[in-house]
């Protein structure tokens, strides 16, 4: 699927998986040019300078290279077309025309927090040490199929301070942040539905009358429904008791299962329509041979089939709008032609020179 300005525009994601490798290709030269004044532009980096496997995402918590306080900062969003990494509480100050946004930084200059350890000092003072890595490398990139993403392990191949463990030999796998779970509305007692209403029976079954011979006297349903649409041709006694069944009446006529029905019984149906026009021409032979008789046969077959796809198209153009216009339509037409036969009916010539009375030879000259 080719890109779109507004895909491109809405990059900056808060989401830490990575469900496609799509921010690797190419992005047209002719989105970098600004078309409004609302409009930034997209500044991609070139493909060869993007990151395929991001390692630090949302969530996590990193400090700039090159900052004399060792500030940690919580990371917002990240970009992948950019490799811009947005920072949680650095907000610049809005300039005119423009929205506040928050600080971001090339993903080159974070260093992710792996723990925090506490030393003591020559002087007896324990005091908080942490411990950044320098270094991450992938381990086991694979597709996950249940999450439907792409997964693999982050390790730490140097850090600052250097780690213990990864003196004595033991790689240092960096853990996932856990996404924040979104906040849970307070139980209102006042807006649920209290427990002995919930529990009370509402539906009261009918009661059906039995016959002499011990048959119900229910009513059919598929009749009742018949007749809601064509009440003039089928009559209904409404005074038989009939069971409500809403199973067709709630059911999703367009639901898979129901769709796939449908497409299975229309191609049951051309199959079967098929072998009866090729049964009809085989048994009216005469002197063609069989396998001429199946290509009239198909050749017929594919008519109908086309005379069926033309009158289901033209069904469903009319619409009850284009019905209700095409009837608004007429009646106008026929009002415009009764007014113009009524304006014609009544009028009436003034006398005057050069007029022929028809069925009269009388004439008035000049």
């Amino acid at each position: 699927m080719p890109f779109s300005r507004f895909q491109l525009l809405k990059a900056t994601t808060r989401s830490p998986w990575t469900r496609d490798f799509r921010h690797l290709l190419p992005v047209p030269k002719h989105f970098a040019i600004k078309q409004s004044f609302y409009d930034p532009g997209i500044r991609a980096v070139r493909v060869k300078d993007r990151i395929k496997f991001w390692n630090v995402v949302p969530g996590d918590r990193v400090r700039i290279r090159g900052d004399s306080r060792s500030t940690i900062h919580e990371v917002l969003s990240i970009n992948k077309f950019t490799n811009r990494v947005y920072l949680k509480g650095t907000i610049r100050e809005p300039k005119k025309g423009k929205m506040p946004v928050n600080k971001s930084v090339h993903y080159s200059k974070c260093q992710l927090l792996i723990e925090e350890q506490e030393k003591k000092s020559a002087e007896g003072t324990i005091e908080k040490v942490h411990i950044f890595a320098r270094r991450i490398g992938v381990r086991d990139p694979h597709w996950n199929p249940a999450l439907r993403r792409f997964d693999w392990k982050r390790v730490v191949l140097a850090s600052i301070p250097a780690y213990v463990e990864r003196n004595a030999g033991k790689e240092v796998h960096l853990p996932w942040p856990e996404p924040e779970e979104p906040p849970k509305p307070k139980a209102n007692p006042l807006l649920d539905t209290p427990s002995n209403t919930v529990l009370k029976i509402t539906y009261q079954p009918p009661k059906f009358v039995t016959s002499r011979k011990g048959e119900l006297g229910v009513a059919d349903e598929n009749v009742y429904i018949k007749t809601l649409f064509n009440p003039s041709p089928r009559g209904f006694d409404e005074s038989r008791p009939m069971e409500p069944h809403l199973a067709k009446e709630l059911s999703n006529p367009h639901s898979r299962a129901k769709k796939q029905a449908r497409w299975q019984a229309a191609r049951r149906r051309k199959s079967e329509l098929l072998k009866k026009f090729v049964t009809r021409e085989l048994l009216n032979q005469g002197d063609r041979t069989a396998r001429d008789a199946r290509a009239e046969a198909v050749f017929k077959w594919r008519q109908q089939m086309e005379e069926e796809r033309k009158a289901q198209k033209k069904r469903r153009w009319f619409t009850a709008e284009r019905l209700a216009g095409i009837v608004r339509k007429a009646k106008r037409k026929q009002r415009k032609a009764e007014k113009q036969k009524e304006k014609l009916t009544r009028m009436v010539l003034k006398e005057s020179l050069n007029q022929v009375i028809p069925g009269s030879a009388k004439r008035q000259r000049v």
